[in-house]
């Protein structure tokens, strides 16, 4: 693993809940000295009035949180263009992981739809969350 680990908004909850196999992953990067990110839009799928406020705070504080900008809505959206797809949840956060340089690892729920959206680009890696 090289470049950054994204992750999507299953993967944040897992590790907002300590999941083991999340748990590993964001070893391997902050061993690896790579950053851990994800897109502010996925906040809004992962706070909830259920979630363990503090747990969400103490991971937050250990990731990087991209914002939603233009740029990466019009990438966005040229990534649902190239791919036939419309209103796709996951084109943002494929979107906000091309705009990292090198190797990406994305952890998804849906390693399916995410391979789908970054097809084109070899150094983006799809696993499931």
């Amino acid at each position: 693993m090289s470049g950054a680990l994204i992750l999507d908004s299953e993967g944040l909850s897992k590790a907002v809940q300590r999941d083991r196999e999340v748990h590993e992953w964001l070893t391997a990067a902050r061993d690896a000295d790579l950053p851990v990110i994800t897109s502010a839009a996925s906040l809004v799928e992962v706070i909830h009035p259920r979630i363990n406020d503090t747990a969400l705070k103490w991971t937050l504080s250990r990731l990087r949180i991209e914002p939603v900008t233009q740029a990466l809505a019009q990438s966005a959206a040229g990534l649902l263009r190239a791919t036939g797809l419309h209103g796709h949840k996951y084109a943002m956060l494929c979107a906000t992981a091309l705009a990292q340089p090198g190797r990406i690892t994305i952890l998804t729920s849906d390693v399916e739809d995410v391979t789908r959206l970054t097809a084109d680009y070899p150094r983006v890696t799809a696993e499931k969350a």
